[in-house]
């Protein structure tokens, strides 16, 4: 079974993550779950872009789901400002983020996608939060 969700992690990141709608099925994701989950890809995010620096800032599209809400607040615990509007700071131009999270057979498919990197992880529900259930999976754009 992992290694069919890491081939459904490889397809969808070689399929064209630049297709993701940001919060895609994001509702599915709810509580523990969906901070866990958005703790352990915002950490492999900040380990391929870098720290957080004053000119870092990630943009997303502003979404009330309890995955993206986590999202934003694991991007903000580890130093990165995020705005989730089309509103630019003067002189920084922001790290678009597409993201999704959805459920598929009992476990959930989370995706981060950058203009240079795309990052896809299945995970596992627990009752604390959620496992991860496949190797990361990253491509890396030019």
């Amino acid at each position: 079974m992992q290694n069919f969700f890491s081939t459904v992690i490889a397809a969808a990141l070689l399929s064209g993550c630049q297709g993701l709608r940001p919060g895609s099925d994001a509702g599915a994701v709810t509580g523990p779950a969906a901070s866990a989950i958005a703790g352990d890809m915002v950490s492999r995010l900040a380990e391929q872009i870098g720290p957080a620096t004053a000119m870092t800032t990630i943009r997303m599209d502003k979404d009330t789901s309890e995955f993206a809400i986590a999202l934003e607040a694991a991007l903000k615990g580890w130093g990165y400002t995020v705005v989730t509007d089309k509103k630019l700071v003067r002189g920084i131009k922001p790290v678009e983020l597409a993201y999704a999270a959805e459920s598929l057979d009992g476990q959930i498919l989370a995706r981060l996608s950058t203009p240079s990197i795309a990052l896809g992880r299945a995970y596992r529900p627990t009752g604390a939060g959620a496992m991860p259930a496949s190797p990361l999976s990253i491509l890396q754009r030019n």
